[in-house]
């Protein structure tokens, strides 16, 4: 996927389910100024809990979806897994991860007991490279137990409401070349609407006639990143004030520091440096003079 402002990101995953069948990259997600990576594999099924099953359906809108569902609510010790394909992390290792679901009222459901259950849980692996469908359960790290904001009723169902849940969370700092997700139903009835991947950065500017560059917002866990700003064309560095800038954690550009300044017989306009007007810049008079001799052009 690639294309993310603050949140610039390059989304290295970005994942809706889609009419055209199973979750599909969602170009609706990638916004700009966010950058997404190529798309890995699709989510699919593990081997080992296959309850989780692949549903076509229409939002309240009438709008085509897929989704995974599980509702494995009438016997007790549920343990179903789903797991996304390798996400390749590429520069992030600070990854947020949003989540939208539906997940069914347990009170809602007639004859269900103490095994119906309103949450679910996150999980991930590391890895550098594709560990396939056959990862092992022990190997995954809890990332949280997911509860809804809101669930649905049988009225719900019969009017149409979805209550979509968003919830986003966030791993980090990863050191492998990408991970896995997994995603372990416990007795819930829910479904997974989307799955969004990213990670956050600062995009190029030109701030003070100085060109920053793409910067990724890693070490926005505990300060400000310093970024060094090289000058546009035409302009000259202060060497007593360098221009500097600072990345946030949040993928904002911070504290603008110093400046570059337009080189003799250029101004500054629209960010840049010019040839001052009513003089022709240097190149221009090389031009002419090679052309037609010296003949008095300024």
């Amino acid at each position: 996927m690639e294309a993310l402002a603050s949140q610039e990101v390059a989304c290295p995953v970005s994942y809706e389910t889609s009419a055209l069948g199973a979750l599909v990259p969602a170009p609706s997600l990638w916004l700009c100024p966010r950058v997404c990576t190529s798309a890995p594999e699709l989510l699919q099924p593990v081997v080992f809990f296959p309850q989780w099953e692949e549903i076509s359906g229409v939002d309240e809108n009438y709008k085509p979806i897929r989704t995974y569902q599980v509702c494995n609510v009438m016997e007790p010790n549920q343990n179903n897994w789903l797991q996304t394909g390798w996400i390749a992390r590429r520069d992030g290792q600070r990854i947020f991860i949003e989540l939208k679901f539906t997940l069914r009222d347990c009170n809602s459901i007639p004859g269900v007991t103490g095994t119906c259950k309103e949450t679910f849980n996150l999980y991930y692996v590391e890895s550098d490279a594709d560990l396939g469908r056959s990862v092992r359960e022990s190997k995954h790290t809890k990332i949280d137990t997911i509860a809804a904001d809101e669930s649905f009723t049988q009225g719900d169902l019969g009017e149409r409401k979805m209550k979509l849940n968003t919830e986003l969370r966030e791993i980090g700092h990863l050191s492998k070349r990408g991970f896995h997700l997994g995603f372990q139903d416990v007795g819930a009835c829910v479904a997974l609407v989307s799955v969004r991947v990213y990670y956050k950065k600062c995009l190029a500017t030109v701030q003070n006639l100085a060109v920053f560059p793409d910067t990724v917002a890693e070490t926005a866990f505990a300060t400000l990143v310093e970024v060094k700003g090289t000058c546009v064309a035409h302009a000259e560095v202060d060497v007593d004030n360098p221009p500097r800038m600072h990345c946030s954690a949040e993928g904002e550009w911070l504290v603008p520091i110093g400046k570059c300044t337009c080189g003799p017989g250029f101004e500054e306009k629209d960010g840049g440096c010019r040839g001052k007007s009513g003089r022709r810049c240097p190149l221009h008079n090389l031009i002419i003079q090679r052309l037609y001799g010296s003949q008095g052009y300024v």
